[in-house]
């Protein structure tokens, strides 16, 4: 349908830089040097300095970041991390890699990591909270009052600019691991992602692990991966990079014109941003009552949203018979029967918001007479 509304407009994006890219592309190509090469140093200099960290390793993707920051902090066999019950999959997933058992700890309304529950997870094998800044904002780090040996790993794969009484996400835990996956802030034109750190010590090792264990060819001083950021790549990062702040600026004047022209549905809960925080606005994140009637009817009238997650980490397949069951992490499972992520994007209009807020509207009464013509 010709009005139809992206979840993201990925096209819009490129072509802001399509001819700048293309100039990276060609340089690449001519001095054919594909792995590791000039466009990767620059790219993980830039980076570091943008985030206000010493260092940054590029690596293949968000789920390869924080396994290796893990990793890096000493993190194995034996050992408990603490993550939240409502993240992505590849949280878990990436602790669950590196043989530490996987702790769930719930979240709270603002869909972050609830410092309470956190801290009353810790035990004595527990060796590192992940706290996840989710959909653009940053988890109240400050409260995760880790026992002594705890490291917290930030999962800043959803905020790349977003800032916390004056710290940028990636520069305030032990270590960060982030994504560059096509619909982030700052997103490649594949799988990418980096790790960011102000320690020499562990970025050291993090170069090493990322390419096999080794710092020089065959030398391999620990086993490693194959997880390495590919110049093609950092050419996009580079470019996507230097417009990161606009773009920002551009999600945030979208969520405060979201905010203000969703104050006339009483059925709507719109986001809050925490004190001490910029919210980046990876996601737009509403909470509606009959969500997936909702959903439906929006995607119906080619409005592209979504949801960010549908079901908690405790409930997917994938992590059956670990002792959760239906209930555990009541806030999580509230809050995944509700959320509903609205299209955000730069370059998203007036017009378009105003659009999207419109069918909302629509959709939340034609739910309603539905409701009601099912009950009698």
């Amino acid at each position: 349908m010709s009005d139809r509304i992206p979840f993201v407009d990925l096209k819009l994006q490129h072509g802001r830089v399509a001819d700048e890219v293309q100039a990276g592309f060609a340089r690449v190509l001519a001095n054919t040097s594909f792995v590791l090469g000039p466009e990767v140093q620059a790219f993980e200099r830039d980076y570091a300095a943008f985030c206000g960290v010493g260092h940054c390793i590029g690596v293949g993707n968000g789920t390869d970041a924080i396994e290796l920051a893990l990793r890096a902090v000493g993190v194995g066999p034996g050992d408990e991390v603490i993550t939240a019950a409502n993240t992505f999959v590849a949280t878990a997933e990436a602790i669950v890699r590196t043989g530490a058992t996987l702790v769930l700890a719930d979240c709270d309304e603002h869909f972050l990591l609830d410092p309470n529950a956190a801290v009353a997870a810790i035990t004595s094998r527990t060796r590192a909270i992940v706290p996840v800044h989710l959909y653009g904002q940053m988890a109240p780090m400050e409260r995760y009052a880790a026992a002594e040996g705890v490291h917290l790993i930030e999962d800043a794969a959803q905020s790349q600019g977003a800032v916390r009484h004056g710290r940028r996400s990636g520069s305030v835990g032990t270590v960060a691991g982030t994504s560059f996956y096509p619909g982030k802030n700052l997103g490649a034109y594949g799988d990418a992602g980096a790790i960011t750190t102000d320690d020499a010590g562990l970025a050291e090792r993090l170069h090493a692990l990322r390419n096999h264990g080794g710092v020089r060819k065959y030398e391999h001083l620990e086993i490693g991966v194959n997880s390495r950021l590919d110049e093609l790549q950092a050419v996009v990062l580079a470019t996507k990079l230097r417009r990161l702040e606009e773009w920002n600026d551009e999600r945030q004047m979208a969520a405060e014109r979201y905010g203000e022209l969703l104050k006339a549905l009483d059925d709507v809960v719109v986001p809050e941003v925490l004190p001490g925080n910029e919210h980046v606005w990876h996601l737009y994140v509403v909470r509606v009552p009959r969500r997936d009637d909702v959903l439906a009817r929006l995607n119906a009238a080619g409005i592209g949203a979504g949801i960010h997650y549908p079901m908690p980490v405790h409930l997917l397949p994938a992590f059956a018979g670990r002792g959760w069951v239906p209930g555990a992490f009541p806030t999580a499972e509230r809050l995944a029967g509700e959320i509903l992520s609205l299209p955000i994007y730069p370059g998203i209009t007036p017009a378009q918001q105003e659009r999207v807020v419109e069918h909302l509207a629509d959709a939340l009464s034609d739910s309603i007479d539905h409701t009601d013509a099912r009950s009698r």
